[in-house]
């Protein structure tokens, strides 16, 4: 009786620590989708303030064109902030960086509240280098919780980056949707650009970047290697400036950056041309000032739901390729489109064509966004702040071109650019995917 007692109290001795294990291992596991998704409701709620406020900032902030012009020195400093981004990251940790990009942010809508020269600018440029610190870190987190997480689960990897992006970009993508809906709701009723109307608005927006920079807190850090190359990069200037060497100018050496380049630019170009020319020269037109709410909405809506789908189909190059294919050929299409055969009409259809325009081209932003991330995220495993530092350089760099030129050149201009972008972008990308491949079948060959 006692020595099966003792058994019996051995036995469960043996087994508890392996139930604890067990639960614990579950746990790990389930901490990663866990990160996704709290990284991408924080997203969700910061984007939903600064996305809506930026769509407004052309129609709202007119005089002497400080709207425009605000965005054109935001995305310069972004651009320039960005060369740096990756080593401040690499010093941070992913974790630190998103907190301290979030103010940026807030401080942009702060100084909406009073739009003056000497509000507006100080914090285009802060928030330059908000932006530029929040995405690398963004990119950095996102891809390395997908890789532990595919590592611990046994899976293949590029089919987790996929997954994990389609269910950010789909929940970042739907900021346009939830966002532009409150800026409809809150302006509605007042006139259009009203006092009154727009600081509510602004609070509200506030009020929402809070609760997303709260809600960044709880993300567990997943620095593991990074660790070590902070401490490293932090000893000395000479260490500082070997991390700024490999993270800006020893990527672009890879000659498949340089192929990855153009799609990045014309993925900027493409954001920016409906911030800044669809809802001013297409959309206002037709709908009214009033109207670029909804319009933006729909916008966001198929841009979240294409994101989604995407990212779900993403397994690997084949399946990126197919996809950008698709978004390339949209975006090719409405370009045509309205370059050809476009002109403002009254009824039914003068509301219908400016938003089935607005949802093709949130469907080509939704693959652009999943599918460049994807992309990175395979090709540039060994230096993933490096990869996403370049996407942000080139991408914030096309947007400021963009913003300046707009007000000088005339749409049918813009359009011609668009459509040359799209065709040798996609061109070029093609041509790297097809390389790769070549590259990746002949390896498996020889094995």
């Amino acid at each position: 009786m006692e020595s099966a007692a003792m058994d019996s109290v051995a036995t469960h001795d043996e087994e508890s620590p392996l139930v604890v294990h067990d639960f614990t291992v579950q746990t790990l596991k389930s901490n990663y989708t866990r990160d996704v998704y709290i990284l991408s409701f924080a997203f969700l709620l910061i984007f939903l303030a600064y996305g809506a406020a930026q769509n407004l900032e052309t129609t709202v902030n007119t005089e002497q064109d400080l709207g425009t012009i605000s965005l054109g020195i935001l995305y310069v400093s972004f651009t320039c902030f960005s060369l740096l981004a990756s080593m401040v990251v690499r010093v941070m940790g992913s974790k630190n960086a998103l907190i301290l990009g979030t103010t940026g942010y807030w401080l942009f809508i702060a100084a909406n509240l009073k739009p003056t020269w000497y509000t507006m600018v100080p914090a285009s440029l802060y928030m330059g280098f908000a932006a530029s610190i929040i995405w690398v870190g963004q990119g950095t987190y996102l891809t390395a919780t997908a890789r532990s997480h595919a590592r611990d689960n046994n899976l293949h990897e590029g089919t987790v980056i996929g997954s994990f992006n389609g269910v950010f970009w789909g929940m970042f993508a739907s900021h346009q949707f939830v966002g532009n809906l409150v800026s409809l709701a809150l302006l509605r009723d007042g006139k259009e650009g009203s006092t009154s109307g727009t600081t509510v608005l602004f609070i509200v927006f506030l009020c929402s970047m809070t609760l997303g920079t709260i809600l960044m807190c709880f993300l567990k850090k997943r620095d593991g290697k990074g660790q070590e190359d902070r401490q490293d990069s932090s000893v000395t200037l000479y260490a500082s400036l070997a991390s700024l060497w490999k993270s800006i100018i020893f990527p672009l050496s890879n000659v498949q950056i340089l192929f990855v380049i153009p799609l990045i630019a014309y993925s900027g170009l493409q954001q920016a041309f409906v911030w800044a020319d669809f809802t001013k020269s297409i959309v206002t037109p037709a709908l009214g000032v009033s109207g670029v709410g909804g319009a933006m909405a729909v916008y966001g809506a198929s841009d979240a739901i294409c994101s989604l789908v995407a990212g779900r189909l993403t397994s690997g190059l084949k399946s990126i390729t197919l996809i950008v294919s698709g978004g390339a050929l949209f975006h090719a299409i409405i370009f045509l489109w309205l370059l050809l055969d476009y002109s403002p009409t009254s009824g039914v259809l003068g509301t219908i064509y400016p938003l089935l325009m607005a949802a093709i081209l949130g469907i080509g932003d939704g693959v652009f966004n999943t599918q460049l991330n994807a992309l990175l995220g395979i090709l540039f495993k060994h230096d993933m702040e490096g990869a996403f530092a370049q996407l942000k350089v080139w991408q914030s760099a096309s947007i400021a071109v963009v913003f300046f030129l707009s007000p000088h050149i005339t749409l049918q201009a813009m359009l011609t650019v668009m459509l040359a972008g799209v065709c040798i972008s996609y061109g070029v990308f093609l041509f790297l995917t097809l390389q790769v491949e070549k590259v990746f079948t002949s390896a498996a060959s020889d094995a």
